[in-house]
């Protein structure tokens, strides 16, 4: 069985293109891991949709958005021009679903920021 089960929020407006007549739009996620390794919070992934699935990323998904996606991992391997082999993964969406309802969207908009408490003395912070 190959199938991934993702849910994440788009870090950046998706990319559409035409392939003849196949529509086809990536993105990508930025996926919270469980427990925090190596100071990171969240792994990003590069995600990829075709045809009516494509079409619902254009109209419907934002920066922000917060989604469910399920699909296949396929093997994107290649031979550069030094002839090296690369080895990547590409994620192919088969399935995508909204997991936030849109009031829950707007209400956890965030504003980029952490207000510093008042009772916090500015000459502690780590940054000035």
């Amino acid at each position: 069985m190959n199938k991934f089960i993702m849910m994440g929020r788009l870090t950046r407006e998706p990319e559409i293109r035409h392939s003849g007549e196949m529509m086809v739009a990536r993105f990508s996620i930025a996926v919270d891991r469980r427990k925090e390794h190596d100071g990171q919070s969240a792994d990003f992934f590069n995600l990829t949709a075709f045809g009516k699935r494509a079409e619902f990323v254009e109209r419907w998904l934002h920066k922000g958005t917060k989604i469910l996606a399920t699909g296949r991992v396929e093997n994107n391997n290649y031979t550069n021009q030094q002839g090296q082999k690369v080895y990547g993964f590409a994620f192919l969406v088969d399935d995508l679903e909204f997991a936030e309802s849109k009031r829950a969207a707007q209400e956890s908009q965030d504003p980029g920021f952490v207000p510093v408490p008042d009772d916090v003395d500015d000459g502690e912070l780590p940054f000035n």
